[in-house]
């Protein structure tokens, strides 16, 4: 049995740095700066998260700098091929409600660390709200969160290595197979008598939180070196 993997809340941000949605250009820009996230997350009065704005959506401003933004046309609610593109809009929009992406991706904190990071690059996203049941904000997690794991101690990792892959193939003890761990680079060195087990220790090492690539150094044990007597 592999271990539990890591969940969104082992990793994630807290307390978490939000705008509501009359939030100006300005305070938005300089929240930003002040406490150095790419994005903000858009709450409601209820602390319910209703949209992202981030550096990108700021910068379409900028982008349209100098051009001049046609307005956008009046009957376009009952024509939505006559909207204009959305970033022409955010260029022009001063408040939070304008410039946020919405619906927001989001995850719950039970998410697993793997479905967070299919979430950021599924949507090209560097970070996305934690919510509850309700959609209210609890936390932040980011890439760089999502990297936590990989700064778990070798021995640390090598513990769940013996523990969560060696026990359960060898449930009757007696195992031939040792456990190396450096950088995070599991080695499993030793001998397989029943060899249809390597590709599934390969999976269920890789499934250890931390690990970042795993590899066999197979040999009988009549054939390991011996110390010099």
């Amino acid at each position: 049995m592999n271990p539990s993997p890591y969940l969104v809340s082992d990793v994630m941000t807290q307390p978490v740095v939000a705008v509501g949605p009359d939030a100006s250009f300005k305070e938005i820009a300089t929240t930003m700066r002040k406490w150095q996230v790419s994005a903000l997350p858009v709450l409601e009065g209820d602390g319910r998260v209703i949209g992202v704005v981030s550096e990108a959506d700021l910068l379409a401003k900028e982008e349209y700098r100098d051009s001049t933004l046609p307005a956008e046309s009046a009957d376009s609610a009952a024509a939505p091929e006559r909207r204009l593109p959305d970033r022409i809009v955010k260029a022009g929009a001063v408040v939070a409600r304008d410039l946020m992406t919405t619906p927001a991706v989001s995850v719950r904190a039970d998410s697993t660390l793997a479905q967070a990071a299919r979430a950021m690059a599924q949507r090209r996203l560097k970070r996305l709200p934690v919510v509850d049941g309700e959609g209210h904000l609890t936390g932040i997690v980011s890439r760089g969160d999502l990297l936590k794991v990989f700064l778990r101690s070798d021995r640390d990792i090598a513990e769940d290595v013996r523990q969560h892959v060696i026990e359960p193939l060898f449930p009757l003890g007696g195992s031939t197979v040792e456990v190396e761990v450096d950088g995070g680079v599991v080695t499993l060195v030793g001998w397989f008598r029943n060899t249809t087990l390597v590709p599934l220790a390969a999976r269920m090492a890789r499934g250890v939180e931390g690990v970042v690539d795993v590899g066999f150094r197979l040999e009988r044990p009549d054939e390991a070196p011996r110390e010099a007597a």
